[in-house]
């Protein structure tokens, strides 16, 4: 039976061997710590990644008219592609994967407030739809975005993000109040957050209103919608050259005239980015594994020193009349204690480094402003995970040479050195 006595000798055998004790746990707490460091790294790379995508769908697609390279059918090159109602027809009726649409129109305007402030603003005409293509959240209690009945009746009506609210309103709350854009009064009925618009002023209003004002009644600057059912880099390549045929087809333009018409492909960006991070997170996975087994190495090649150094105890032990198990059952507790203590002393300073540096840079403005980590962590299963594998090998790198110096028999092991 387990008892107070051989937690004694445990202690007792751990406290008379400072130096190889040191090293056991330096080997265990090294292993674990850089395995957590490894993946923290690793993940927090791929969220600071991921959040230049921002809260806009990954699976959306934008399309601009541009200028034709290409010959065609006797047309002339260098003509201007101008996007209209019957690319949005095509897309929103043809297109079988798309889900949410809206053409856009893009202006640079002023903005002010009462005279007393004013702004370069970016002003975009869109649906109520493109919430879900850009990820548009409107902030708490501050208003709405762009209805339906704001589209029907023209209204002018405008949504601002937060840096224009800011320079033009400051402190004070804007919904419902007049803005002037270009010298035309627009009613502000929201703010709005949005990843992409952090660094510029920027305002959203109804679609049919920026048409009949700043683009002459007809057309639009581009067309932007979701897809589904494309999940791979090879299916979203084929959905843009079918597109451009269709669009080619529709605008009398070579279908290999990669300048009549661009597209801005998130989806293909994010796959992209996907598969690099995917490859980058295995080789982290082989080097972390590779850190864990180089510190079960470690502990195996102690605690088989160990072993062969208390062999001739282990014969004076039998030969007092203590049981092979009673010695094994000891040489496995005292291994399992020295990798769990440092262990885990590994595993938490591996994570509190991870959590100092996530609260760093949520509070370094310039830093978190770069996007280049984000919520460094690791999780938490994993880590546990990782734990265990070093404590079993703790019991196996006790217990096989343990096992094989207590089969010795007493008076052998007593004339060991």
């Amino acid at each position: 039976m387990f008892d107070f006595d051989n937690w004694t000798e445990i202690f007792a055998s751990i406290k008379k061997n400072k130096l190889r004790t040191f090293l056991t746990g330096f080997s265990i707490s090294w292993s674990i710590f850089m395995f957590i460091i490894l993946l923290a790294s690793s993940n927090g790379a791929m969220n600071g990644v991921m959040t230049t995508f921002g809260s806009r769908d990954v699976n959306s697609i934008s399309i601009f008219g541009r200028t034709t390279s290409i010959p065609f059918k006797g047309l002339p090159d260098n003509r201007k592609i101008e996007l209209d109602e019957k690319d949005f027809e095509l897309i929103n009726n043809q297109i079988l994967q798309k889900e949410f649409i809206s053409p856009c129109i893009n202006t640079i305007a002023t903005a002010s407030y009462k005279k007393d402030y004013a702004a370069s603003v970016t002003l975009v005409g869109v649906y109520p739809e493109y919430t879900h293509i850009n990820g548009i959240k409107i902030k708490d209690k501050q208003g709405r975005f762009i209805s339906d009945f704001d589209i029907d009746k023209q209204r002018k009506v405008a949504v601002i993000n937060q840096r224009l609210k800011d320079v033009l309103y400051q402190d004070k709350n804007p919904v419902g109040e007049d803005i002037n854009i270009n010298n035309l009064r627009f009613t502000v009925i929201g703010v709005f957050d949005e990843t992409s618009s952090t660094n510029i002023e920027k305002a959203y209003i109804p679609f049919s209103t920026s048409q009949l004002l700043f683009y002459g009644g007809w057309g639009f600057t581009s067309l932007a919608f979701t897809v589904k059912n494309l999940d791979t880099k090879k299916s979203n390549e084929q959905f843009i050259k079918d597109l451009r045929t269709r669009l080619g087809a529709l605008h009398q333009f070579d279908p290999e005239d990669e300048q009549a018409v661009t597209f801005t492909d998130r989806l293909d960006t994010y796959l992209q980015t996907l598969g690099i991070f995917n490859a980058v997170n295995v080789f982290i996975w082989v080097i972390g594994i590779g850190t864990l087994f180089a510190g079960i190495v470690g502990i195996s090649n102690i605690m088989l020193i160990t072993v062969r150094e208390r062999t001739r105890e282990f014969g004076i032990r039998k030969a007092l009349g203590a049981k092979p198990y009673s010695i094994l059952i000891n040489i496995v507790v005292e291994s399992v204690v020295i990798t769990s203590m440092f262990g885990y002393l590994g595993l938490f300073v591996g994570m509190g480094l991870s959590k100092l540096f996530d609260w760093f840079l949520d509070n370094n403005t310039q830093l978190s402003s770069l996007a280049i980590f984000e919520n460094p962590s690791v999780n938490v299963t994993t880590a546990i995970g990782a734990m265990i594998v070093l404590v079993i090998a703790g019991v196996l790198a006790g217990y096989f040479p343990a096992r094989l110096a207590v089969k010795v028999p007493a008076v052998e092991a007593m004339r060991a050195e």
